[in-house]
Protein backbone atom coordinates (compact mmCIF):
# COMPACT_ATOMS: atom_id res chain seq x y z
CA UNK A 1 0.00 0.00 0.00
CA UNK A 2 1.71 3.20 -1.34
CA UNK A 3 1.93 6.30 1.49
CA UNK A 4 -0.81 8.07 -0.21
CA UNK A 5 -3.08 5.60 0.97
CA UNK A 6 -2.31 6.04 4.79
CA UNK A 7 -4.98 8.70 6.49
CA UNK A 8 -4.57 11.14 7.12
CA UNK A 9 -2.68 13.57 4.82
CA UNK A 10 0.62 13.02 5.88
CA UNK A 11 1.82 14.47 2.64
CA UNK A 12 -0.35 17.45 2.82
CA UNK A 13 0.86 18.12 6.38
CA UNK A 14 4.78 17.85 5.69
CA UNK A 15 4.40 20.02 2.81
CA UNK A 16 2.66 22.65 5.73
CA UNK A 17 5.60 22.25 7.60
CA UNK A 18 8.04 22.66 5.21
CA UNK A 19 6.78 25.92 4.10
CA UNK A 20 6.88 27.37 6.99
CA UNK A 21 10.47 25.58 7.53
CA UNK A 22 11.47 26.92 4.10
CA UNK A 23 10.14 30.85 5.43
CA UNK A 24 12.06 30.93 8.87
CA UNK A 25 14.87 29.02 7.48
CA UNK A 26 15.54 31.70 4.49
CA UNK A 27 14.73 34.37 7.05
CA UNK A 28 17.12 33.06 9.86
CA UNK A 29 20.14 32.69 7.71
CA UNK A 30 19.49 35.57 5.47
CA UNK A 31 19.65 37.98 8.86
CA UNK A 32 22.65 35.95 10.25
CA UNK A 33 25.50 37.77 8.34
CA UNK A 34 23.76 41.43 9.50
CA UNK A 35 23.36 40.05 13.31
CA UNK A 36 27.50 39.43 12.66
CA UNK A 37 28.73 42.64 11.16
CA UNK A 38 26.70 44.80 13.67
CA UNK A 39 27.05 42.66 16.70
CA UNK A 40 30.57 41.05 15.83
CA UNK A 41 32.08 37.61 16.50
CA UNK A 42 32.29 38.25 20.56
CA UNK A 43 28.91 39.68 21.20
CA UNK A 44 26.97 36.83 19.29
CA UNK A 45 29.41 34.15 20.76
CA UNK A 46 28.28 35.55 24.02
CA UNK A 47 24.43 35.58 22.90
CA UNK A 48 25.35 31.65 21.86
CA UNK A 49 26.42 30.52 25.71
CA UNK A 50 23.28 32.44 26.82
CA UNK A 51 21.17 30.50 24.19
CA UNK A 52 23.05 27.07 25.58
CA UNK A 53 22.37 28.08 29.09
CA UNK A 54 18.31 28.34 28.70
CA UNK A 55 18.48 25.14 26.49
CA UNK A 56 18.22 23.05 29.44
CA UNK A 57 14.32 24.65 30.08
CA UNK A 58 13.72 23.56 26.74
CA UNK A 59 13.89 19.75 28.27
CA UNK A 60 10.44 20.98 30.72
CA UNK A 61 8.91 23.21 27.60
CA UNK A 62 9.31 20.24 25.05
CA UNK A 63 8.39 17.32 27.34
CA UNK A 64 5.15 19.41 28.47
CA UNK A 65 4.36 19.91 24.54
CA UNK A 66 4.60 16.42 23.60
CA UNK A 67 2.57 14.94 26.64
CA UNK A 68 -0.23 17.34 26.37
CA UNK A 69 -0.43 16.37 22.30
CA UNK A 70 -0.18 13.05 22.71
CA UNK A 71 -3.18 13.28 25.66
CA UNK A 72 -5.19 15.44 23.67
CA UNK A 73 -4.65 13.36 20.35
CA UNK A 74 -6.21 10.63 21.98
CA UNK A 75 -9.41 12.64 23.56
CA UNK A 76 -10.59 14.39 20.06
CA UNK A 77 -14.00 12.87 20.25
CA UNK A 78 -16.71 14.76 21.49
CA UNK A 79 -17.59 12.81 24.53
CA UNK A 80 -13.95 12.96 25.24
CA UNK A 81 -14.06 16.85 25.54
CA UNK A 82 -14.64 17.18 29.50
CA UNK A 83 -11.26 15.17 29.48
CA UNK A 84 -9.60 16.96 27.18
CA UNK A 85 -10.51 20.04 28.79
CA UNK A 86 -9.27 18.63 32.07
CA UNK A 87 -6.25 17.90 30.79
CA UNK A 88 -5.81 21.69 28.60
CA UNK A 89 -6.27 23.20 31.74
CA UNK A 90 -3.69 21.14 33.89
CA UNK A 91 -0.97 21.67 31.07
CA UNK A 92 -1.68 25.64 31.18
CA UNK A 93 -1.18 25.85 34.84
CA UNK A 94 2.20 23.38 34.51
CA UNK A 95 3.48 25.83 31.57
CA UNK A 96 2.67 28.98 33.64
CA UNK A 97 3.87 27.99 36.86
CA UNK A 98 6.24 26.02 36.46
CA UNK A 99 7.69 27.47 33.56
CA UNK A 100 7.28 31.05 35.56
CA UNK A 101 9.01 29.58 38.33
CA UNK A 102 12.43 28.74 35.37
CA UNK A 103 12.27 31.95 34.23
CA UNK A 104 12.81 33.74 37.36
CA UNK A 105 15.82 31.44 38.03
CA UNK A 106 17.41 32.26 34.69
CA UNK A 107 16.87 36.08 35.11
CA UNK A 108 18.29 35.87 38.24
CA UNK A 109 20.92 32.85 38.82
CA UNK A 110 22.28 32.92 34.94
CA UNK A 111 23.87 35.84 34.62
CA UNK A 112 26.38 35.13 37.72
CA UNK A 113 26.81 31.21 36.75
CA UNK A 114 27.64 31.89 33.02
CA UNK A 115 29.95 34.29 34.22
CA UNK A 116 31.78 32.18 36.55
CA UNK A 117 31.94 29.08 34.16
CA UNK A 118 32.61 30.57 31.20
CA UNK A 119 35.16 33.06 32.34
CA UNK A 120 33.09 36.31 30.65
CA UNK A 121 33.97 39.74 30.97
CA UNK A 122 34.62 43.01 28.43
CA UNK A 123 32.55 44.98 26.81
CA UNK A 124 30.40 41.74 24.92
CA UNK A 125 29.39 40.64 28.24
CA UNK A 126 28.15 43.87 29.98
CA UNK A 127 24.82 43.24 29.22
CA UNK A 128 24.56 39.75 30.23
CA UNK A 129 21.99 40.13 33.24
CA UNK A 130 19.69 41.76 30.45
CA UNK A 131 20.29 38.84 28.04
CA UNK A 132 19.22 36.36 30.65
CA UNK A 133 15.85 38.09 31.78
CA UNK A 134 14.83 38.65 27.51
CA UNK A 135 16.07 34.99 26.71
CA UNK A 136 14.21 33.39 29.61
CA UNK A 137 10.76 35.61 28.97
CA UNK A 138 11.50 33.94 25.01
CA UNK A 139 11.33 30.61 26.84
CA UNK A 140 8.43 31.40 28.81
CA UNK A 141 6.55 32.99 26.33
CA UNK A 142 7.37 30.00 24.24
CA UNK A 143 6.53 27.02 26.79
CA UNK A 144 3.14 28.33 26.97
CA UNK A 145 1.96 29.25 23.47
CA UNK A 146 3.30 25.08 22.75
CA UNK A 147 0.30 23.92 25.22
CA UNK A 148 -1.57 26.43 23.02
CA UNK A 149 0.15 24.64 19.60
CA UNK A 150 -0.93 20.85 20.66
CA UNK A 151 -4.39 21.73 20.60
CA UNK A 152 -4.13 22.37 16.84
CA UNK A 153 -0.77 19.61 16.51
CA UNK A 154 -3.17 16.81 17.91
CA UNK A 155 -5.72 17.93 15.27
CA UNK A 156 -2.98 17.73 12.67
CA UNK A 157 -3.84 21.25 11.31
CA UNK A 158 -0.21 21.76 10.43
CA UNK A 159 -1.68 24.77 8.38
CA UNK A 160 -2.52 27.07 10.94
CA UNK A 161 0.90 25.58 13.02
CA UNK A 162 2.71 26.90 9.75
CA UNK A 163 1.19 30.45 10.00
CA UNK A 164 1.36 30.98 13.57
CA UNK A 165 5.35 30.03 12.94
CA UNK A 166 5.52 31.90 10.22
CA UNK A 167 4.39 35.23 12.17
CA UNK A 168 6.48 34.39 14.59
CA UNK A 169 10.10 34.71 12.36
CA UNK A 170 8.83 37.73 10.07
CA UNK A 171 8.38 39.60 13.79
CA UNK A 172 11.73 38.86 15.16
CA UNK A 173 13.63 39.28 12.00
CA UNK A 174 12.20 42.53 11.50
CA UNK A 175 12.77 43.61 14.81
CA UNK A 176 16.08 42.70 14.16
CA UNK A 177 16.88 44.95 11.41
CA UNK A 178 15.19 48.07 13.67
CA UNK A 179 16.86 47.57 16.82
CA UNK A 180 19.65 46.36 16.57
CA UNK A 181 22.18 48.83 14.56
CA UNK A 182 20.69 50.81 17.34
CA UNK A 183 21.79 48.73 20.50
CA UNK A 184 24.39 46.17 19.07
CA UNK A 185 24.41 44.20 22.19
CA UNK A 186 23.96 40.49 22.76
CA UNK A 187 20.51 41.18 24.77
CA UNK A 188 19.21 42.91 21.37
CA UNK A 189 19.80 39.84 19.68
CA UNK A 190 18.19 38.15 22.46
CA UNK A 191 15.19 40.34 22.88
CA UNK A 192 14.24 40.14 19.32
CA UNK A 193 14.04 36.86 19.63
CA UNK A 194 11.61 36.78 22.39
CA UNK A 195 9.94 39.11 20.65
CA UNK A 196 8.92 36.68 18.36
CA UNK A 197 8.11 34.47 20.84
CA UNK A 198 6.02 36.73 22.49
CA UNK A 199 3.87 36.86 19.33
CA UNK A 200 3.95 33.15 18.77
CA UNK A 201 1.86 32.94 22.14
CA UNK A 202 -0.68 35.99 21.31
CA UNK A 203 -1.52 34.68 17.78
CA UNK A 204 -2.22 30.73 19.00
CA UNK A 205 -3.84 31.99 22.15
CA UNK A 206 -6.40 34.20 19.71
CA UNK A 207 -6.60 31.28 16.85
CA UNK A 208 -7.37 28.93 19.09
CA UNK A 209 -10.11 30.91 20.80
CA UNK A 210 -11.52 31.15 17.63
CA UNK A 211 -11.14 28.15 16.55
CA UNK A 212 -11.10 25.00 19.38
CA UNK A 213 -12.69 27.56 21.97
CA UNK A 214 -15.24 24.90 23.29
CA UNK A 215 -12.16 22.61 23.84
CA UNK A 216 -10.32 25.76 26.13
CA UNK A 217 -10.10 25.85 29.78
CA UNK A 218 -9.04 28.17 32.39
CA UNK A 219 -5.74 26.99 33.81
CA UNK A 220 -6.00 24.49 37.13
CA UNK A 221 -4.76 21.22 38.11
CA UNK A 222 -6.34 17.74 37.60
CA UNK A 223 -5.14 14.86 39.52
CA UNK A 224 -6.02 12.31 36.48
CA UNK A 225 -4.93 14.70 34.16
CA UNK A 226 -1.68 15.52 35.62
CA UNK A 227 -0.83 11.63 36.11
CA UNK A 228 -1.47 11.48 32.66
CA UNK A 229 0.77 13.60 31.54
CA UNK A 230 3.25 12.74 34.11
CA UNK A 231 2.99 8.96 33.03
CA UNK A 232 4.61 10.09 29.60
CA UNK A 233 6.71 13.27 30.98
CA UNK A 234 9.09 11.42 33.30
CA UNK A 235 10.87 9.36 31.00
CA UNK A 236 10.81 12.04 28.16
CA UNK A 237 12.43 14.32 30.69
CA UNK A 238 15.11 12.29 30.32
CA UNK A 239 15.28 11.87 27.12
CA UNK A 240 14.70 15.70 26.25
CA UNK A 241 17.79 16.23 29.18
CA UNK A 242 20.25 13.93 26.95
CA UNK A 243 19.51 15.44 23.76
CA UNK A 244 19.65 18.93 24.55
CA UNK A 245 22.61 18.78 26.76
CA UNK A 246 24.69 16.29 23.94
CA UNK A 247 23.30 18.98 21.81
CA UNK A 248 24.86 22.46 23.73
CA UNK A 249 27.72 19.77 25.10
CA UNK A 250 30.41 21.44 22.48
CA UNK A 251 28.91 25.19 23.09
CA UNK A 252 29.80 24.72 27.21
CA UNK A 253 33.38 23.38 26.89
CA UNK A 254 34.17 25.36 24.05
CA UNK A 255 33.02 28.68 26.41
CA UNK A 256 34.61 27.17 29.31
CA UNK A 257 37.93 26.75 27.52
CA UNK A 258 37.92 29.50 25.15
CA UNK A 259 37.30 33.06 24.06
CA UNK A 260 33.52 33.69 23.18
CA UNK A 261 34.45 34.01 19.46
CA UNK A 262 35.09 30.48 19.28
CA UNK A 263 31.53 29.67 19.94
CA UNK A 264 30.78 32.15 17.52
CA UNK A 265 32.43 30.19 15.09
CA UNK A 266 30.94 27.27 16.08
CA UNK A 267 27.49 28.44 16.16
CA UNK A 268 27.64 29.40 12.67
CA UNK A 269 28.54 26.27 11.69
CA UNK A 270 25.90 24.58 13.66
CA UNK A 271 23.02 27.25 12.85
CA UNK A 272 23.27 26.46 9.38
CA UNK A 273 23.80 22.58 10.08
CA UNK A 274 20.74 22.65 12.37
CA UNK A 275 18.51 24.92 9.77
CA UNK A 276 18.70 22.21 7.27
CA UNK A 277 18.00 19.16 9.71
CA UNK A 278 15.10 20.84 11.42
CA UNK A 279 14.09 21.26 8.18
CA UNK A 280 13.45 17.55 7.77
CA UNK A 281 12.57 17.16 10.89
CA UNK A 282 9.76 19.62 10.69
CA UNK A 283 8.59 17.50 7.48
CA UNK A 284 8.35 14.48 10.02
CA UNK A 285 6.81 15.73 12.92
CA UNK A 286 3.11 15.06 11.12
CA UNK A 287 4.52 11.73 12.07
CA UNK A 288 3.68 11.89 15.74
CA UNK A 289 0.28 12.07 15.92
CA UNK A 290 -0.49 9.99 13.01
CA UNK A 291 1.18 7.45 14.93
CA UNK A 292 -0.82 8.08 17.95
CA UNK A 293 -3.72 6.84 15.88
CA UNK A 294 -2.62 3.68 15.28
CA UNK A 295 -3.02 2.28 18.72
CA UNK A 296 -4.98 -0.61 17.69
CA UNK A 297 -3.29 -1.64 14.41
CA UNK A 298 -1.79 -4.88 14.09
CA UNK A 299 2.09 -5.23 14.82
CA UNK A 300 3.20 -5.86 11.04
CA UNK A 301 1.06 -2.72 10.15
CA UNK A 302 2.59 -0.84 12.59
CA UNK A 303 6.24 -1.84 11.10
CA UNK A 304 5.72 -1.36 7.52
CA UNK A 305 4.40 2.24 8.32
CA UNK A 306 7.36 2.99 10.56
CA UNK A 307 10.11 1.50 8.25
CA UNK A 308 9.06 3.31 4.92
CA UNK A 309 8.58 6.32 6.49
CA UNK A 310 12.42 5.84 7.98
CA UNK A 311 13.17 5.26 4.60
CA UNK A 312 11.55 8.50 3.19
CA UNK A 313 12.72 10.60 5.57
CA UNK A 314 16.30 9.59 5.63
CA UNK A 315 16.46 9.77 1.72
CA UNK A 316 15.15 13.60 2.57
CA UNK A 317 17.82 14.02 5.05
CA UNK A 318 20.74 12.29 3.52
CA UNK A 319 20.12 14.47 0.37
CA UNK A 320 19.84 17.74 2.27
CA UNK A 321 22.50 17.25 4.97
CA UNK A 322 24.99 15.65 2.12
CA UNK A 323 24.73 18.58 -0.37
CA UNK A 324 26.37 21.23 2.27
CA UNK A 325 29.59 18.44 2.53
CA UNK A 326 30.84 19.50 -1.05
CA UNK A 327 30.54 23.40 -0.64
CA UNK A 328 31.10 23.98 2.96
CA UNK A 329 34.18 26.35 2.31
CA UNK A 330 32.39 28.65 -0.34
CA UNK A 331 29.39 28.46 1.31
CA UNK A 332 30.06 29.55 4.57
CA UNK A 333 32.29 32.45 2.38
CA UNK A 334 29.45 34.09 0.88
CA UNK A 335 27.56 34.00 3.67
CA UNK A 336 29.06 35.09 6.41
CA UNK A 337 33.09 35.96 5.26
CA UNK A 338 36.61 34.46 4.84
CA UNK A 339 37.37 34.45 8.71
CA UNK A 340 34.54 32.73 9.61
CA UNK A 341 34.75 30.50 6.73
CA UNK A 342 38.43 29.46 7.30
CA UNK A 343 37.90 28.26 10.66
CA UNK A 344 34.16 26.56 10.70
CA UNK A 345 34.09 25.23 7.16
CA UNK A 346 35.37 21.48 8.30
CA UNK A 347 33.02 21.73 11.56
CA UNK A 348 30.21 22.37 9.29
CA UNK A 349 31.29 19.02 7.17
CA UNK A 350 31.75 17.09 10.34
CA UNK A 351 28.04 18.29 11.54
CA UNK A 352 26.46 17.61 8.48
CA UNK A 353 27.87 14.22 8.81
CA UNK A 354 26.69 13.81 12.37
CA UNK A 355 22.94 14.98 11.36
CA UNK A 356 22.88 12.49 8.56
CA UNK A 357 24.17 9.50 11.18
CA UNK A 358 21.28 11.35 13.92
CA UNK A 359 18.50 10.91 11.12
CA UNK A 360 18.04 7.17 11.75
CA UNK A 361 16.44 7.74 15.03
CA UNK A 362 14.01 10.65 14.09
CA UNK A 363 11.31 8.60 12.85
CA UNK A 364 11.53 5.65 15.25
CA UNK A 365 11.55 8.43 18.68
CA UNK A 366 8.46 9.79 17.27
CA UNK A 367 6.94 6.16 17.01
CA UNK A 368 7.65 5.30 20.83
CA UNK A 369 6.43 8.65 22.16
CA UNK A 370 3.53 7.94 20.29
CA UNK A 371 3.08 4.47 21.91
CA UNK A 372 3.91 5.84 25.02
CA UNK A 373 7.55 4.64 24.99
CA UNK A 374 9.20 7.54 26.45
CA UNK A 375 11.58 5.15 28.91
CA UNK A 376 12.93 3.85 24.94
CA UNK A 377 13.84 7.49 23.69
CA UNK A 378 15.13 8.34 27.00
CA UNK A 379 17.89 5.53 26.82
CA UNK A 380 18.59 6.30 22.92
CA UNK A 381 19.08 10.09 24.31
CA UNK A 382 21.41 9.35 27.41
CA UNK A 383 23.43 6.77 25.08
CA UNK A 384 24.25 9.66 22.61
CA UNK A 385 24.41 12.03 25.44
CA UNK A 386 26.93 10.26 27.56
CA UNK A 387 29.33 9.41 24.45
CA UNK A 388 29.09 12.87 22.99
CA UNK A 389 30.17 14.84 26.22
CA UNK A 390 32.65 12.35 26.88
CA UNK A 391 34.31 12.61 23.53
CA UNK A 392 33.97 16.22 23.60
CA UNK A 393 35.66 16.58 27.55
CA UNK A 394 38.54 14.15 25.61
CA UNK A 395 38.94 15.99 22.36
CA UNK A 396 38.36 19.68 23.27
CA UNK A 397 41.66 20.52 25.30
CA UNK A 398 43.82 17.74 23.02
CA UNK A 399 43.08 18.88 19.79
CA UNK A 400 41.38 22.55 20.20
CA UNK A 401 37.97 23.98 19.05
CA UNK A 402 37.64 22.32 15.55
CA UNK A 403 37.79 18.86 17.41
CA UNK A 404 34.17 20.24 18.09
CA UNK A 405 31.72 18.53 15.78
CA UNK A 406 33.26 14.93 16.68
CA UNK A 407 32.01 14.80 19.53
CA UNK A 408 28.42 15.31 18.04
CA UNK A 409 29.37 11.88 15.53
CA UNK A 410 30.88 9.62 18.16
CA UNK A 411 27.28 10.58 19.84
CA UNK A 412 24.88 10.01 16.67
CA UNK A 413 26.69 6.73 16.15
CA UNK A 414 25.90 5.71 20.15
CA UNK A 415 22.39 6.46 19.19
CA UNK A 416 22.08 4.61 16.23
CA UNK A 417 23.57 1.50 17.70
CA UNK A 418 20.81 2.31 20.77
CA UNK A 419 18.03 3.02 17.82
CA UNK A 420 18.99 -0.42 16.08
CA UNK A 421 18.89 -2.82 19.28
CA UNK A 422 15.25 -0.87 20.32
CA UNK A 423 14.03 -1.76 17.12
CA UNK A 424 15.07 -5.49 17.48
CA UNK A 425 13.64 -5.94 20.69
CA UNK A 426 10.54 -3.91 19.73
CA UNK A 427 9.23 -5.90 17.15
CA UNK A 428 9.67 -9.84 16.82
CA UNK A 429 8.70 -10.03 13.51
CA UNK A 430 10.56 -12.88 10.83
CA UNK A 431 13.18 -10.53 8.85
CA UNK A 432 13.66 -7.49 11.05
CA UNK A 433 17.38 -6.91 10.24
CA UNK A 434 17.12 -7.04 6.52
CA UNK A 435 15.01 -4.68 6.65
CA UNK A 436 16.47 -2.46 9.25
CA UNK A 437 19.58 -2.75 6.85
CA UNK A 438 17.61 -1.38 3.88
CA UNK A 439 15.00 1.18 4.98
CA UNK A 440 17.17 2.53 7.96
CA UNK A 441 20.75 2.19 7.50
CA UNK A 442 21.54 1.82 3.59
CA UNK A 443 20.52 5.20 2.17
CA UNK A 444 22.81 7.12 5.46
CA UNK A 445 25.60 5.20 4.50
CA UNK A 446 25.74 5.31 0.75
CA UNK A 447 25.29 9.42 1.49
CA UNK A 448 27.94 9.89 3.54
CA UNK A 449 30.01 8.18 1.29
CA UNK A 450 28.58 9.91 -1.65
CA UNK A 451 28.88 13.31 -0.10
CA UNK A 452 32.62 13.03 0.94
CA UNK A 453 33.44 11.67 -2.32
CA UNK A 454 32.20 14.91 -3.96
CA UNK A 455 34.17 17.17 -1.74
CA UNK A 456 37.15 15.03 -2.51
CA UNK A 457 36.41 15.45 -6.26
CA UNK A 458 35.89 18.94 -5.69
CA UNK A 459 38.82 19.57 -3.95
CA UNK A 460 41.44 17.34 -6.05
CA UNK A 461 40.23 18.36 -9.99
CA UNK A 462 41.12 22.48 -9.38
CA UNK A 463 37.90 23.78 -9.14
CA UNK A 464 37.53 26.69 -7.60
CA UNK A 465 33.74 27.96 -7.04
CA UNK A 466 33.15 32.06 -8.05
CA UNK A 467 32.25 33.73 -5.08
CA UNK A 468 28.35 33.44 -6.63
CA UNK A 469 25.52 32.25 -4.47
CA UNK A 470 24.62 31.12 -8.30
CA UNK A 471 27.45 28.84 -8.45
CA UNK A 472 26.90 27.59 -4.75
CA UNK A 473 23.68 26.74 -5.12
CA UNK A 474 24.14 25.09 -8.29
CA UNK A 475 26.79 22.80 -6.66
CA UNK A 476 24.98 22.16 -3.77
CA UNK A 477 21.77 21.36 -5.11
CA UNK A 478 23.37 18.89 -7.73
CA UNK A 479 25.29 17.67 -4.98
CA UNK A 480 22.15 16.94 -3.03
CA UNK A 481 20.50 15.05 -6.26
CA UNK A 482 23.20 13.05 -6.88
CA UNK A 483 23.23 11.81 -3.13
CA UNK A 484 19.61 11.62 -3.54
CA UNK A 485 20.01 9.47 -6.94
CA UNK A 486 22.61 7.59 -4.98
CA UNK A 487 20.20 6.56 -2.00
CA UNK A 488 17.09 5.61 -4.40
CA UNK A 489 19.51 3.37 -6.67
CA UNK A 490 21.06 1.71 -3.37
CA UNK A 491 17.36 1.39 -2.90
CA UNK A 492 16.43 -0.97 -6.19
CA UNK A 493 19.48 -3.34 -5.48
CA UNK A 494 17.91 -5.00 -2.46
CA UNK A 495 14.62 -7.28 -1.71
CA UNK A 496 12.19 -4.88 -0.37
CA UNK A 497 12.88 -2.56 -3.88
CA UNK A 498 9.23 -2.41 -4.76
CA UNK A 499 8.36 -0.82 -1.70
CA UNK A 500 10.50 2.26 -1.91
CA UNK A 501 9.66 2.66 -5.67
CA UNK A 502 5.95 2.27 -4.92
CA UNK A 503 6.29 4.82 -2.26
CA UNK A 504 8.69 7.24 -4.19
CA UNK A 505 6.28 7.21 -6.85
CA UNK A 506 2.92 8.29 -4.64
CA UNK A 507 4.91 11.17 -3.34
CA UNK A 508 5.63 12.35 -6.79
CA UNK A 509 2.34 11.76 -7.55
CA UNK A 510 1.08 13.81 -4.82
CA UNK A 511 3.00 17.07 -5.39
CA UNK A 512 3.63 17.33 -9.59
CA UNK A 513 0.46 18.40 -11.44
CA UNK A 514 0.81 15.83 -14.06
CA UNK A 515 0.84 11.92 -12.68
CA UNK A 516 2.80 10.20 -14.46
CA UNK A 517 3.36 7.64 -12.05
Amino acid sequence: MALRKAPPDLLGNSAWNAIAFVVAVVLNLAILPFVLVRLGLAAFGVAGLVTACIAPALVFSNTLAMSTTRELAQRLAPADRDDARQLFATAAMLAICAGGLIAVFLGLAGAPLARLWFHLSGPSSDDLELAFVLAGAGWLCQCISAVFLALFTARQDYRRIAAISIASTVVATASMLLVIPTAPRASAFLGCQALGYATSLLVAVGWSRRSVGEWLARPAVYREALGGLFKLGSWQLAAQGGALFAAQADRYLLGALLQPQFVGFYSVAQRLEEAVYIGVLKVGEILFPFFSSLQREAEHRKVDLLLRASWILNVLAASALGGLVPVAGPLLHLWTGAEVAAEAQRVLVVLSIAGILGSSANVFAFYLLAQGRSRSNAQIALAAGICTVATSAIALPRFGWQAAGWSACVGMIAQMATTVLLLRQTFHLAGMWPRVLHFVLMPLGVAIATALTLRYALDHASILLAPSWWNVGIVASLSAATIFVAAVAASQLGPYRAVCWRDLCAIVGRFLPLKAV
